[in-house]
């Protein structure tokens, strides 16, 4: 591990930042602000120490969860002042915990090229790792939602060629994306944005507001798993129905009813 990056106890502006991935003009901006707490004076050198190293972690992945500099302050003052914030975090997991309990595995390239034969050339290995179907990490590969790699292999095992299978997937998870953008930005707008504007709910309603989300991801799923019912259903008709039909015709000499 390199200087920039060992854990210590006295930092610079300039090793703060780069200890914790961030710039030195986020530093000072966070410090302008009151998140961070000022350094140690020491003659013309500011000095920053491991808690405040901490705290810079800790405003850092907040943002990357989404929350705003605002939240954030609010967040932190009623940490520095002893206010209960469990409840507060518990709408945070609500908010952030995975949506599925599935276990992301790893394969070697040749467990792979093994799974799909010949067809995993190098175009179609580059497609789905720009899916992130499967992504590389070091000597083997990262596979996040195995079933979605189970569903590939069966279907070209029935004959559907891997890139058609991949257009599909290109198809399925643009229109998936757009719909769930379109109803996080309902629930962001009327339940979070109306009654809160950028600032924290209190503790009382974060708790409601946390089984309200948990709710909420049953509601979604059970929404989802009836539309792709439909639209299966829908297209089983239309597409393979006049086949069906003729199934029927040349094995019993009458429509199906």
């Amino acid at each position: 591990m390199d200087q920039g990056t060992t854990i210590r106890d006295e930092y610079t502006i300039d090793e703060l930042a780069r200890s914790t991935g961030t710039t030195v003009r986020n530093v000072r901006a966070y410090q302008d602000r009151g998140l961070l707490p000022p350094p140690e004076r020491r003659g013309r050198t500011g000095i920053y120490s491991g808690a405040h190293r901490a705290r810079l972690q800790l405003i850092c992945s907040m943002l990357e969860r989404g929350y705003t500099l605002i939240s954030i302050g609010e967040l932190l003052q009623a940490w520095e002042s002893g206010r209960d914030i469990a409840q507060v975090m518990g709408l945070e997991v609500a908010l952030t915990s995975p949506w599925t309990d599935e276990a992301a595995e790893y394969f070697t390239l040749q467990e792979l090229i093994e799974r799909f034969a010949d067809i995993l050339t190098p175009g179609v290995l580059k497609r789905i790792i720009e899916l992130e179907i499967i992504i590389p990490e070091g000597e083997r590969f990262k596979v996040p939602s195995p079933r979605l790699l189970s569903v590939g292999h069966e279907l070209t095992r029935a004959g559907i060629p891997l890139e058609e299978t991949l257009s599909i997937v290109t198809l399925l998870r643009a229109n998936v994306e757009r719909a769930a953008n379109e109803l996080v930005q309902r629930v962001a707008t009327y339940v979070f944005d109306r009654p809160y504007g950028q600032h924290l709910p209190p503790a009382a309603d974060a708790q409601k507001l946390a089984e309200l989300i948990w709710r909420l991801r049953g509601q979604v799923n059970t929404a989802v798993s009836a539309e792709v019912a439909r639209a299966m259903q829908k297209a089983l008709e239309n597409i393979l129905g006049d086949r069906l039909t003729c199934i029927y015709e040349n094995l019993y000499g009458q429509e199906p009813r």
